[in-house]
Protein backbone atom coordinates (compact mmCIF):
# COMPACT_ATOMS: atom_id res chain seq x y z
CA UNK A 1 0.00 0.00 0.00
CA UNK A 2 2.80 1.84 0.86
CA UNK A 3 3.97 1.86 -2.62
CA UNK A 4 1.26 2.74 -4.25
CA UNK A 5 0.70 5.43 -2.92
CA UNK A 6 4.01 7.07 -3.36
CA UNK A 7 3.65 5.92 -7.29
CA UNK A 8 0.53 8.16 -6.89
CA UNK A 9 2.37 10.92 -5.25
CA UNK A 10 5.03 10.79 -7.67
CA UNK A 11 2.16 10.85 -10.84
CA UNK A 12 0.99 13.64 -9.09
CA UNK A 13 4.43 15.35 -8.56
CA UNK A 14 5.10 14.96 -12.42
CA UNK A 15 2.10 16.69 -13.41
CA UNK A 16 2.19 19.82 -11.21
CA UNK A 17 5.66 20.14 -12.79
CA UNK A 18 4.72 20.39 -16.16
CA UNK A 19 1.28 22.30 -15.47
CA UNK A 20 3.42 24.79 -13.48
CA UNK A 21 5.20 25.49 -16.91
CA UNK A 22 2.43 25.64 -18.55
CA UNK A 23 0.83 28.01 -16.55
CA UNK A 24 3.61 30.35 -17.08
CA UNK A 25 3.15 30.35 -20.34
CA UNK A 26 -0.42 31.00 -20.11
CA UNK A 27 -1.57 27.88 -21.89
CA UNK A 28 -4.73 28.23 -22.55
CA UNK A 29 -6.13 24.39 -22.50
CA UNK A 30 -4.44 23.25 -19.21
CA UNK A 31 -2.11 24.71 -16.66
CA UNK A 32 -1.29 23.72 -13.03
CA UNK A 33 -4.20 22.34 -11.67
CA UNK A 34 -5.12 20.11 -15.27
CA UNK A 35 -2.27 18.18 -15.48
CA UNK A 36 -1.66 16.82 -12.25
CA UNK A 37 -5.58 15.93 -12.80
CA UNK A 38 -4.40 14.41 -16.21
CA UNK A 39 -1.48 12.00 -14.42
CA UNK A 40 -3.60 11.10 -11.75
CA UNK A 41 -5.78 9.78 -14.42
CA UNK A 42 -3.92 8.45 -16.05
CA UNK A 43 -2.50 6.75 -12.79
CA UNK A 44 -5.98 5.03 -11.70
CA UNK A 45 -6.50 3.97 -15.22
CA UNK A 46 -3.41 1.87 -14.98
CA UNK A 47 -4.77 0.79 -11.55
CA UNK A 48 -7.97 -0.17 -12.94
CA UNK A 49 -6.59 -1.57 -15.55
CA UNK A 50 -5.19 -4.43 -13.57
CA UNK A 51 -8.35 -5.98 -12.23
CA UNK A 52 -10.76 -4.76 -15.14
CA UNK A 53 -8.89 -4.79 -18.61
CA UNK A 54 -6.50 -2.70 -20.60
CA UNK A 55 -9.42 -1.36 -22.80
CA UNK A 56 -9.40 1.52 -19.90
CA UNK A 57 -6.49 2.87 -19.90
CA UNK A 58 -7.37 3.31 -23.86
CA UNK A 59 -10.72 4.69 -23.07
CA UNK A 60 -9.31 6.94 -20.69
CA UNK A 61 -7.00 8.12 -23.16
CA UNK A 62 -10.19 8.56 -25.70
CA UNK A 63 -11.94 10.42 -23.16
CA UNK A 64 -9.38 12.84 -22.48
CA UNK A 65 -8.62 13.78 -26.78
CA UNK A 66 -12.36 14.20 -26.61
CA UNK A 67 -12.20 16.81 -24.03
CA UNK A 68 -9.13 18.45 -25.80
CA UNK A 69 -11.13 18.08 -28.94
CA UNK A 70 -14.05 20.29 -26.82
CA UNK A 71 -11.38 23.12 -25.27
CA UNK A 72 -10.77 23.65 -29.02
CA UNK A 73 -13.77 23.93 -30.50
CA UNK A 74 -14.50 27.47 -30.15
CA UNK A 75 -11.58 28.31 -31.10
CA UNK A 76 -12.43 26.38 -34.08
CA UNK A 77 -15.70 27.87 -34.75
CA UNK A 78 -14.26 31.85 -34.40
CA UNK A 79 -11.82 30.97 -37.69
CA UNK A 80 -8.89 32.07 -34.97
CA UNK A 81 -5.30 31.05 -36.24
CA UNK A 82 -4.35 28.05 -34.27
CA UNK A 83 -1.42 28.57 -31.33
CA UNK A 84 -0.29 24.86 -32.05
CA UNK A 85 -0.79 21.60 -30.52
CA UNK A 86 1.95 21.47 -27.89
CA UNK A 87 -0.55 21.90 -24.93
CA UNK A 88 -2.49 19.26 -26.47
CA UNK A 89 0.29 16.75 -27.16
CA UNK A 90 1.87 17.24 -23.86
CA UNK A 91 -1.61 16.68 -22.23
CA UNK A 92 -1.85 13.16 -24.01
CA UNK A 93 1.78 12.39 -22.96
CA UNK A 94 1.39 13.37 -19.64
CA UNK A 95 -1.08 11.08 -19.45
CA UNK A 96 0.92 7.62 -20.34
CA UNK A 97 3.62 9.06 -18.03
CA UNK A 98 1.00 9.09 -15.34
CA UNK A 99 -0.53 5.17 -16.32
CA UNK A 100 3.23 3.84 -16.50
CA UNK A 101 4.07 5.65 -13.12
CA UNK A 102 2.05 2.79 -11.62
CA UNK A 103 3.06 -0.21 -13.67
CA UNK A 104 6.48 0.21 -14.50
CA UNK A 105 10.03 1.66 -13.89
CA UNK A 106 9.76 4.99 -11.71
CA UNK A 107 13.06 6.29 -13.49
CA UNK A 108 11.55 6.44 -17.09
CA UNK A 109 8.83 7.66 -16.04
CA UNK A 110 10.73 11.02 -14.54
CA UNK A 111 13.09 10.87 -16.51
CA UNK A 112 10.84 11.60 -19.32
CA UNK A 113 8.29 13.98 -17.36
CA UNK A 114 12.18 16.08 -17.18
CA UNK A 115 12.93 16.19 -20.78
CA UNK A 116 9.54 17.02 -21.60
CA UNK A 117 10.01 19.96 -19.28
CA UNK A 118 12.94 21.11 -20.71
CA UNK A 119 11.45 21.07 -24.41
CA UNK A 120 8.65 23.08 -22.86
CA UNK A 121 11.40 25.52 -21.59
CA UNK A 122 13.54 25.79 -24.23
CA UNK A 123 11.20 26.76 -26.44
CA UNK A 124 13.10 30.38 -27.31
CA UNK A 125 15.86 28.54 -27.46
CA UNK A 126 15.19 26.07 -29.75
CA UNK A 127 13.30 27.93 -31.80
CA UNK A 128 16.33 30.39 -32.15
CA UNK A 129 18.48 27.29 -33.15
CA UNK A 130 16.27 26.15 -35.73
CA UNK A 131 16.29 30.34 -37.51
CA UNK A 132 20.19 30.15 -36.99
CA UNK A 133 20.90 26.87 -39.09
CA UNK A 134 20.84 27.06 -42.77
CA UNK A 135 19.68 25.21 -45.64
CA UNK A 136 23.23 23.88 -46.01
CA UNK A 137 23.65 22.80 -42.19
CA UNK A 138 20.11 21.53 -42.08
CA UNK A 139 21.11 19.25 -44.66
CA UNK A 140 24.30 18.22 -43.15
CA UNK A 141 22.22 17.22 -39.80
CA UNK A 142 19.99 14.84 -42.18
CA UNK A 143 22.85 13.38 -43.52
CA UNK A 144 24.00 12.94 -39.99
CA UNK A 145 20.74 10.68 -39.59
CA UNK A 146 21.34 8.81 -42.63
CA UNK A 147 24.75 7.98 -41.04
CA UNK A 148 23.57 6.53 -37.67
CA UNK A 149 19.81 5.97 -38.12
CA UNK A 150 20.12 4.16 -41.81
CA UNK A 151 23.38 3.28 -43.03
CA UNK A 152 24.46 1.68 -39.62
CA UNK A 153 22.12 -0.38 -39.06
CA UNK A 154 22.09 -2.40 -42.11
CA UNK A 155 26.13 -2.73 -42.62
CA UNK A 156 27.26 -6.06 -42.04
CA UNK A 157 28.88 -7.08 -38.42
CA UNK A 158 31.35 -9.35 -39.47
CA UNK A 159 35.11 -9.43 -39.62
CA UNK A 160 36.73 -9.09 -43.35
CA UNK A 161 39.94 -8.75 -44.79
CA UNK A 162 43.77 -9.15 -43.96
CA UNK A 163 44.21 -9.51 -40.04
CA UNK A 164 40.85 -10.16 -39.13
CA UNK A 165 40.15 -6.30 -38.60
CA UNK A 166 37.78 -4.75 -40.46
CA UNK A 167 34.70 -4.92 -39.50
CA UNK A 168 32.19 -2.73 -41.15
CA UNK A 169 29.40 -2.37 -38.61
CA UNK A 170 31.96 -1.23 -36.05
CA UNK A 171 34.07 0.77 -38.33
CA UNK A 172 31.31 3.22 -39.26
CA UNK A 173 30.09 2.95 -35.54
CA UNK A 174 33.37 5.01 -34.91
CA UNK A 175 32.29 7.21 -37.86
CA UNK A 176 28.83 8.28 -35.84
CA UNK A 177 30.64 8.64 -32.82
CA UNK A 178 33.51 10.83 -34.12
CA UNK A 179 30.48 13.16 -36.20
CA UNK A 180 28.23 12.96 -33.25
CA UNK A 181 30.76 14.32 -30.77
CA UNK A 182 31.79 16.94 -33.60
CA UNK A 183 28.57 17.57 -34.17
CA UNK A 184 27.24 18.23 -30.89
CA UNK A 185 30.09 21.16 -30.26
CA UNK A 186 28.95 22.56 -33.95
CA UNK A 187 25.73 22.85 -32.53
CA UNK A 188 26.75 25.04 -29.35
CA UNK A 189 28.50 26.87 -31.54
CA UNK A 190 25.76 28.09 -33.57
CA UNK A 191 23.43 28.57 -30.33
CA UNK A 192 26.19 30.80 -28.94
CA UNK A 193 26.67 32.69 -31.90
CA UNK A 194 28.27 36.12 -32.46
CA UNK A 195 28.00 36.27 -28.67
CA UNK A 196 30.67 33.59 -28.41
CA UNK A 197 33.97 34.89 -26.46
CA UNK A 198 37.58 33.65 -26.58
CA UNK A 199 36.45 30.86 -24.34
CA UNK A 200 33.88 29.35 -26.33
CA UNK A 201 35.50 29.66 -29.41
CA UNK A 202 38.53 27.55 -28.33
CA UNK A 203 37.13 25.03 -26.55
CA UNK A 204 34.02 24.56 -29.44
CA UNK A 205 36.67 24.69 -31.42
CA UNK A 206 38.28 21.78 -30.13
CA UNK A 207 35.13 19.74 -30.14
CA UNK A 208 35.08 20.56 -33.48
CA UNK A 209 38.18 19.99 -35.16
CA UNK A 210 41.51 21.78 -33.45
CA UNK A 211 43.02 22.06 -36.83
CA UNK A 212 40.22 23.60 -38.59
CA UNK A 213 40.44 25.95 -35.87
CA UNK A 214 44.37 26.42 -36.14
CA UNK A 215 44.74 27.28 -39.64
CA UNK A 216 41.22 29.41 -39.54
CA UNK A 217 42.57 31.67 -36.61
CA UNK A 218 45.98 31.51 -38.01
CA UNK A 219 44.93 32.90 -41.63
CA UNK A 220 42.72 35.47 -39.92
CA UNK A 221 45.49 36.88 -37.94
CA UNK A 222 47.37 38.06 -41.66
CA UNK A 223 44.09 39.08 -42.88
CA UNK A 224 42.85 41.17 -40.04
CA UNK A 225 45.41 42.27 -37.75
CA UNK A 226 44.24 42.05 -33.95
CA UNK A 227 45.20 40.97 -30.27
CA UNK A 228 47.70 37.88 -30.69
CA UNK A 229 47.13 37.32 -27.92
CA UNK A 230 43.36 36.27 -28.15
CA UNK A 231 44.26 34.43 -31.12
CA UNK A 232 47.34 32.57 -29.18
CA UNK A 233 44.80 31.62 -26.29
CA UNK A 234 41.97 30.49 -29.43
CA UNK A 235 44.71 27.81 -30.91
CA UNK A 236 46.20 26.73 -27.26
CA UNK A 237 42.81 25.99 -25.71
CA UNK A 238 41.13 24.26 -28.67
CA UNK A 239 44.37 21.71 -28.91
CA UNK A 240 44.02 21.31 -25.03
CA UNK A 241 40.60 20.23 -25.41
CA UNK A 242 41.40 17.94 -28.43
CA UNK A 243 43.20 16.37 -26.43
CA UNK A 244 40.62 16.14 -23.62
CA UNK A 245 38.48 14.36 -26.57
CA UNK A 246 41.00 11.83 -27.08
CA UNK A 247 40.73 11.06 -23.71
CA UNK A 248 36.56 11.05 -23.98
CA UNK A 249 37.06 8.74 -27.19
CA UNK A 250 39.13 6.29 -25.04
CA UNK A 251 36.93 6.02 -22.00
CA UNK A 252 33.58 5.33 -24.35
CA UNK A 253 35.62 2.86 -26.56
CA UNK A 254 37.89 1.26 -23.58
CA UNK A 255 37.42 2.16 -20.50
CA UNK A 256 39.76 0.05 -18.78
CA UNK A 257 42.85 1.76 -21.25
CA UNK A 258 41.93 5.67 -20.13
CA UNK A 259 43.56 5.52 -16.41
CA UNK A 260 46.84 4.80 -18.48
CA UNK A 261 45.92 7.40 -20.55
CA UNK A 262 44.91 10.04 -18.81
CA UNK A 263 48.23 10.94 -16.85
CA UNK A 264 50.00 11.78 -20.10
CA UNK A 265 47.16 13.28 -21.51
CA UNK A 266 46.21 15.73 -18.92
CA UNK A 267 49.72 17.04 -18.19
CA UNK A 268 49.84 17.85 -22.02
CA UNK A 269 46.80 19.57 -21.36
CA UNK A 270 47.74 21.08 -18.57
CA UNK A 271 50.36 23.03 -20.17
CA UNK A 272 48.70 24.32 -23.26
CA UNK A 273 45.73 25.54 -21.27
CA UNK A 274 47.86 27.30 -18.53
CA UNK A 275 49.67 28.89 -21.07
CA UNK A 276 46.59 29.77 -23.19
CA UNK A 277 44.79 31.59 -19.99
CA UNK A 278 48.38 33.47 -19.56
CA UNK A 279 48.35 34.97 -23.08
CA UNK A 280 44.54 35.76 -22.78
CA UNK A 281 45.18 37.32 -19.27
CA UNK A 282 47.19 39.65 -21.72
CA UNK A 283 45.28 40.39 -24.31
CA UNK A 284 42.95 42.88 -22.05
CA UNK A 285 39.36 43.22 -23.07
CA UNK A 286 40.24 42.69 -27.24
CA UNK A 287 37.30 41.17 -28.98
CA UNK A 288 37.97 37.91 -30.08
CA UNK A 289 36.77 37.01 -34.19
CA UNK A 290 35.37 33.93 -34.22
CA UNK A 291 37.59 30.78 -36.35
CA UNK A 292 35.12 29.71 -39.29
CA UNK A 293 33.85 26.38 -38.59
CA UNK A 294 32.19 23.95 -41.34
CA UNK A 295 30.02 21.35 -40.05
CA UNK A 296 31.08 18.43 -39.36
CA UNK A 297 28.26 15.66 -40.43
CA UNK A 298 28.36 16.33 -44.14
CA UNK A 299 28.55 12.82 -45.58
CA UNK A 300 31.60 13.13 -47.48
CA UNK A 301 33.86 14.01 -44.38
CA UNK A 302 32.25 10.62 -42.42
CA UNK A 303 32.94 8.75 -45.68
CA UNK A 304 36.63 9.90 -46.05
CA UNK A 305 37.02 9.83 -42.13
CA UNK A 306 35.66 5.59 -42.56
CA UNK A 307 38.02 4.82 -44.96
CA UNK A 308 41.14 6.55 -43.10
CA UNK A 309 40.01 5.07 -39.77
CA UNK A 310 40.33 1.18 -41.86
CA UNK A 311 43.41 2.50 -43.66
CA UNK A 312 44.82 3.19 -39.85
CA UNK A 313 43.54 -0.25 -38.76
CA UNK A 314 45.05 -1.81 -41.54
CA UNK A 315 48.57 0.19 -41.59
CA UNK A 316 48.71 -0.44 -37.45
CA UNK A 317 47.95 -4.04 -37.34
CA UNK A 318 50.39 -5.05 -40.79
CA UNK A 319 53.36 -2.37 -38.77
CA UNK A 320 52.79 -4.26 -35.61
CA UNK A 321 52.75 -8.24 -36.93
CA UNK A 322 56.14 -6.96 -39.52
CA UNK A 323 57.76 -4.28 -37.65
CA UNK A 324 57.06 -4.69 -33.58
CA UNK A 325 56.69 -1.47 -31.40
CA UNK A 326 59.04 0.64 -33.79
CA UNK A 327 56.88 0.00 -36.52
CA UNK A 328 53.08 1.28 -34.10
CA UNK A 329 55.42 4.37 -33.42
CA UNK A 330 56.03 5.27 -36.98
CA UNK A 331 52.33 4.65 -38.03
CA UNK A 332 51.09 6.78 -34.99
CA UNK A 333 53.54 10.01 -36.11
CA UNK A 334 52.19 9.47 -40.02
CA UNK A 335 48.49 8.99 -39.08
CA UNK A 336 48.90 11.50 -36.02
CA UNK A 337 49.95 14.14 -38.02
CA UNK A 338 46.74 14.98 -39.64
CA UNK A 339 43.70 13.37 -37.26
CA UNK A 340 44.02 12.25 -33.89
CA UNK A 341 40.77 10.26 -33.64
CA UNK A 342 41.60 7.28 -35.88
CA UNK A 343 44.70 6.60 -34.47
CA UNK A 344 43.45 7.00 -31.19
CA UNK A 345 40.73 4.59 -31.70
CA UNK A 346 43.14 2.08 -33.53
CA UNK A 347 45.50 2.11 -30.45
CA UNK A 348 42.99 1.51 -27.91
CA UNK A 349 41.23 -1.56 -30.18
CA UNK A 350 44.85 -3.09 -29.84
CA UNK A 351 45.34 -2.51 -26.22
CA UNK A 352 41.45 -3.76 -25.89
CA UNK A 353 42.72 -7.12 -27.86
CA UNK A 354 45.52 -7.46 -25.91
CA UNK A 355 47.79 -6.92 -28.83
CA UNK A 356 49.92 -3.92 -27.27
CA UNK A 357 50.13 -3.22 -23.33
CA UNK A 358 48.64 -0.29 -22.08
CA UNK A 359 52.25 1.46 -21.12
CA UNK A 360 53.05 0.95 -25.32
CA UNK A 361 49.26 1.92 -25.89
CA UNK A 362 49.58 5.77 -24.14
CA UNK A 363 52.78 5.92 -25.52
CA UNK A 364 51.41 5.70 -29.28
CA UNK A 365 48.58 8.35 -28.56
CA UNK A 366 51.51 10.72 -26.71
CA UNK A 367 53.26 10.38 -29.85
CA UNK A 368 50.92 10.91 -32.29
CA UNK A 369 49.52 13.86 -29.99
CA UNK A 370 53.25 15.47 -30.52
CA UNK A 371 52.64 15.09 -34.13
CA UNK A 372 49.85 16.64 -34.08
CA UNK A 373 51.10 19.58 -32.41
CA UNK A 374 54.10 19.75 -35.19
CA UNK A 375 51.63 19.26 -38.21
CA UNK A 376 49.69 22.82 -36.27
CA UNK A 377 53.01 24.34 -35.56
CA UNK A 378 53.53 23.97 -39.25
CA UNK A 379 50.70 25.09 -40.48
CA UNK A 380 50.80 28.31 -37.81
CA UNK A 381 54.25 29.03 -39.41
CA UNK A 382 52.87 28.90 -42.83
CA UNK A 383 49.73 30.86 -42.61
CA UNK A 384 49.94 32.68 -39.23
CA UNK A 385 51.27 36.46 -38.36
CA UNK A 386 55.21 37.00 -37.11
CA UNK A 387 53.70 37.53 -33.10
CA UNK A 388 51.34 34.72 -33.16
CA UNK A 389 53.69 32.19 -34.85
CA UNK A 390 56.45 32.90 -31.80
CA UNK A 391 53.78 32.84 -29.42
CA UNK A 392 52.08 29.49 -30.66
CA UNK A 393 54.86 26.94 -30.95
CA UNK A 394 56.25 28.29 -28.13
CA UNK A 395 53.15 26.82 -26.26
CA UNK A 396 53.71 23.76 -28.48
CA UNK A 397 56.72 23.35 -28.05
CA UNK A 398 56.23 23.31 -24.18
CA UNK A 399 53.69 20.46 -24.23
CA UNK A 400 55.40 18.57 -26.66
CA UNK A 401 58.52 19.18 -23.94
CA UNK A 402 55.97 17.58 -21.32
CA UNK A 403 55.26 14.59 -23.41
CA UNK A 404 58.83 14.05 -24.57
CA UNK A 405 59.62 13.39 -20.85
CA UNK A 406 57.00 11.49 -20.04
CA UNK A 407 57.89 8.90 -23.27
CA UNK A 408 61.31 8.54 -21.56
CA UNK A 409 60.55 8.89 -17.71
CA UNK A 410 56.96 7.79 -17.83
CA UNK A 411 55.82 4.48 -16.14
CA UNK A 412 55.70 1.33 -17.80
Amino acid sequence: MTELFSRLGIALGLGLLIGLQRQRTDARLAGFRTFPLITLLGALCALLAQDFGQWIIAGGLGALALIILGGNLPLMRTGEEHPGVTTEVTMLLMFVVGAYTMVGALAVSITTCGAVAVLLHLKPQLHSLAEKIGDRDFRAMMQFTLISLVILPVLPNHVYGPFGILNPFKIWLMVVLIVGLSLGGYVTYKLIGVRAGAWASGVLGGLISSTATTVSVARRSRQVPGNPEVATFVILMASAVSLLRVGLLVGVTVPPFLPAVALPLGAMLGVLALLGSWSLSRSGNAPTDQPDQANPAELKPAVMFGLLYALILLVVAAANQHFGKQGLYVASVISGLTDMDAITLSVSQLVKNLEVAPGTGWRLIVVAAMANLAFKAGMVVALGEKSLRRRVCFGFGAAAAIGATLLIFGPP
